[in-house]
């Protein structure tokens, strides 16, 4: 597949918090990001439009156990946590999405209450590539509402890695995502 500047990729949520030794680690969540660097750099050098988004929650958040949502406290606004994975390519072409900064609703998607979709609107993004963390979460809204706004949408199996609360969660994101519409790749079909 040849990537062009009507394409866009998305890059869920590789935070500290969210890899081993954060508050709310996935498993192996770090083990994806040489994959991730490597597309994102096939994704530069093809003026494709690059995304990251970050959960970026005041530290009042609602999804937080403290205030009787399901989560430990993660990826507070300006903490450790919060900040990408130190090994993280960050392209000074790329744009950066913030969500759930609203402490009264929950943001899994990448287009909850942000400006993403005028974003990728105004630079001519028809179809979209996602990768990052977490599958059964934050990449699986994403996808399905990426999917919803009429973009064609592709998930890079092996550069997302999933939380699984429950043992198949992964596997079944990956399904309802296909379900609904989208590809599910592998980073070979876009590096070679």
């Amino acid at each position: 597949m040849e990537l062009s500047s009507a394409d866009g990729i998305i890059v869920v949520d590789i935070q500290r918090d969210f890899c081993p030794g954060g508050a709310l680690p996935v498993p192996e969540g770090d083990d994806i990001v040489p994959l991730v660097n490597e597309l994102l750099h096939k994704a530069e050098k093809s003026g494709c439009f690059i995304v990251y988004t970050r959960d970026w929650h005041p530290q009042n958040h609602m999804s937080f156990k403290t205030f009787g949502g399901t989560w430990p406290e993660h990826c507070v606004q300006w903490t450790a946590g919060a900040e990408f994975h130190p090994s993280l390519y960050l392209s000074d072409k790329g744009v950066i999405i913030s969500k759930g900064t609203n402490p009264e609703f929950e943001a899994y998607s990448g287009f909850q209450g942000t400006d993403l979709d005028a974003t990728l609107k105004a630079n001519g993004v028809h179809r979209l590539f996602i990768v990052g963390l977490a599958t059964d979460y934050c990449v699986k809204e994403t996808a399905l509402d990426s999917l919803q706004r009429g973009y064609d949408t592709y998930v890079v199996k092996d550069a997302v890695r999933g939380v699984n609360v429950h043992p198949n969660d992964s596997e079944n994101a990956l399904n309802e995502m296909e379900q609904n519409g989208a590809k599910i790749i592998f980073s070979k079909e876009l590096l070679y």
